[in-house]
């Protein structure tokens, strides 16, 4: 089988694990930037790469930062006008890239959210604004980010009627979202591959930060999700389109609520703190499939 893995980043831990992977299982595989390809769309459409037409792969394994969405999901759509099958669809990205939209379809097919709120453009009465998502504390989120970036918890009036008031000057769209403070620094982590959860963690923020990112400092622990939080993560998973997913999942009071959900989530971490071989069980799903 013909693989190509999309990353702009060859010596990242979870291209090179994807890659390694696949070459042990006999595939061919080839590391291709997604940034750098150039699409000839008609009767007759191709990939070029650097000058040289793409060979059409088996299948597509996409690792695409938040930075190249819309390059990234034409350059994946244009695979799938090819026929090549992907684990994360040019639409699952899109939908799970922008927060609100991910909010929107979540909420439309039942999966319980923080309660969210996404203002008028200019919109001034910030008190007003605060009250429709519970109070203070309160999560303030930019509508396009990963690994914690674009978040921000405010803790009183003041300020975030400083935080809002920039974000209207600079016309930044962004969401506000009910602090669970029952979940404070922590969420749990489901890896969903193709319609199952292969592995699971618990993410704990480092000492003085409210976000849980490993990539903010946080660290992990294995955990055993409830037969809700599985359901919960597997039907996201689907109702988004994807067959890789890392769901982010708040433990709170009323029951599990899905808090993020990322189209493109890292395997160094999860791998490490659960020792469960995650790029072979995505390898192995595309063998299956």
């Amino acid at each position: 089988m013909l693989i190509y893995i999309l990353s702009r980043h060859s010596d990242s831990y979870s291209t090179k694990r994807l890659f390694e992977v696949a070459k042990l299982n006999g595939h061919q595989v080839r590391i291709i930037d997604h940034m750098k390809c150039e699409l000839k769309i008609g009767f007759q459409s191709h990939i070029f790469y650097q000058g040289e037409k793409l060979k059409k792969p088996d299948y597509i394994i996409p690792r695409i930062g938040s930075s190249a969405t819309f390059y990234g999901s034409n350059v994946l759509r244009q695979f799938e006008m090819m026929k090549v099958k992907t684990v994360v669809s040019a639409e699952g990205l899109l939908k799970s890239r922008d927060k609100l939209r991910a909010s929107q379809n979540m909420v439309f097919n039942n999966i319980e959210v923080p309660k969210t709120y996404f203002p008028a453009p200019y919109q001034e009465n910030f008190q007003y604004m605060i009250n429709q998502v519970g109070g203070i504390p309160l999560i303030v989120k930019l509508l396009e980010g990963t690994q914690g970036l674009g978040v921000y918890l405010l803790e009183n009036k003041n300020e975030a009627k400083k935080i809002l008031e920039k974000f209207n000057l600079s016309n930044t769209h962004y969401l506000l979202q009910e602090y669970i403070a029952e979940s404070k620094g922590t969420d749990v982590r489901a890896f969903v591959v193709g319609g199952k959860v292969v592995a699971a963690m618990k993410r704990i923020a480092s000492e003085g930060e409210f976000r849980s990112n490993i990539h903010r400092g946080g660290r992990g622990e294995q955990v055993e999700l409830t037969s809700a939080e599985k359901f919960l993560a597997i039907k996201t998973a689907r109702i988004l389109n994807l067959d890789v997913a890392g769901i982010d999942i708040l433990q709170s009071n009323r029951g599990p609520l899905v808090l993020e959900v990322n189209s493109s989530p890292g395997l160094e971490g999860i791998e490490k703190y659960t020792d469960i071989d995650i790029a072979k069980a995505i390898v192995e799903y595309i063998e299956s499939n």
